[in-house]
């Protein structure tokens, strides 16, 4: 297991050195200069040039990576002019003249509202959707799996923003049981909080619960058909023990696997529901810098989404590995 775990977080390393590449040479080496997106549509020649010399985008373009992965690994000084300096903790993604403010304490600001969003609409997604697939697969066959399976087929072709739309019309607009969703930090108001991301966890949940009320009915179908599974039936164990204690556990496997990449790929990924209902977190922060073309935040952005997209990843390997033993063998 050890060994496993060694090579799976080798080669997430190796993927976020290939990614932090690729992102620099998209937004900084591309055609376009990149000293005017970072300064802002504003900026004179003089402010450009100014940025373009305390970015150190001068230099040779491998020195510009190397003093770029140098400031995501150990920190670096950035020049404020008139004899300033910049000093830039690590792990540093740039310096936004825009906001004029760190592009890392631009995003330590926006993670907790992503996490939170999340985070709870994770909890909803295994709930709703792991139970609904196991109702599935042991009333195969019936009306229960039938009407179910409408359901999810019915959610699985509804797009996120048209589910998030009908839920703020129906609970806020007609029926009136909740106000119209502003984001509470969960250090000012933790009831305010809850109350406040309960539409757009319900969004994000429902959404993705539909997926994986798919995969658990089928994973529980293949387990149910193995070998073992029958020879439990034929020394008379009950049907309800097969379920819980065999055939879930069978199924869990994949389930585990793909919730930890889609939380991952949720920390960057929720940019509709963020931007429907007004919760601060990336997302919303991704589409304030592409509109006004704020280069350092879009490539924070960018960077971080995709750090936990492959550790997120990585985190899933090791997690199937504990379900199921025989993947750390692979």
């Amino acid at each position: 297991m050890i060994l496993f775990l060694l090579k799976r977080l080798g080669g997430a390393l190796l993927v976020l050195l290939a990614l932090s590449a690729v992102v620099y040479a998209l937004f900084y080496v591309a055609p376009g200069d990149p000293a005017r997106l970072a300064c802002g549509e504003r900026c004179n020649p003089v402010q450009i040039a100014q940025v373009r010399t305390q970015l150190g985008l001068d230099d040779p373009v491998a020195v510009q990576y190397l003093h770029f992965l140098q400031g995501v690994l150990a920190g670096r000084d950035y020049s404020g002019g008139a004899g300033l300096v910049l000093h830039c903790d690590a792990p540093c993604l740039g310096f936004s003249y825009q906001n004029d403010r760190q592009v890392t304490e631009l995003l330590l600001d926006r993670l907790p509202a992503t996490f939170s969003l999340a985070l709870g609409a994770l909890v909803i997604w295994l709930v709703v959707g792991v139970g609904t697939g196991l109702l599935s697969a042991v009333r195969r066959g019936g009306i229960t799996e039938r009407v179910l399976t409408v359901l999810t087929l019915a959610a699985t072709g509804t797009p996120v923003f048209i589910l998030g739309l009908l839920l703020l019309m129906a609970v806020c607009a007609y029926l009136r049981w909740l106000p119209f969703p502003t984001y509470v930090p969960f250090g000012e108001d933790p009831e305010q909080w809850a109350w406040n991301l309960l539409l757009p966890w319900a969004t994000l949940g429902f959404f993705e619960s539909a997926k994986y009320a798919r995969l658990t009915r089928s994973s529980t179908l293949e387990t149910l058909a193995e070998d073992h599974i029958r020879t439990f039936r034929a020394y008379g164990v009950g049907e309800r023990r097969i379920v819980t204690r065999h055939a879930v556990r069978g199924a869990l496997g994949p389930v585990i696997a793909l919730s930890a990449v889609d939380f991952g790929s949720m920390i960057g990924g929720a940019v509709l529901t963020e931007s429907l209902f007004g919760v601060p977190g990336l997302g919303k922060t991704l589409i304030d810098g592409v509109r006004v073309v704020d280069l350092p935040v879009v490539v924070g952005v960018v960077l971080t989404i995709g750090t936990a997209v492959i550790l997120a990843g990585a985190v899933a390997d090791l997690l199937h590995a504990l379900a199921d033993r025989r993947v750390a063998l692979t």
